[in-house]
């Protein structure tokens, strides 16, 4: 058996989301441990958020309907 043998990626490199540059296998699907922080540090801040319906109604809600 051969100790070199290839070994294939399981993913393809991506951009990073932060600069651009290719990912990392250590950090996907960033570059880089400070991309990755970045990242992180925006969502805890709340500079990243998910956005929610501004009508209720809209968003499923049945609450009001009871008869």
């Amino acid at each position: 058996m051969n100790s070199k043998a290839s070994v294939e990626p399981l993913r393809k490199p991506r951009q990073c989301p932060e600069c651009g540059r290719p990912s990392s296998r250590d950090t996907y699907p960033f570059c880089s441990a400070r991309c990755r922080e970045l990242d992180l540090s925006r969502w805890l801040t709340g500079s990243y958020a998910i956005p929610v319906a501004e009508d209720e109604s809209k968003a499923g809600g049945d609450e009001g309907d009871n008869g």
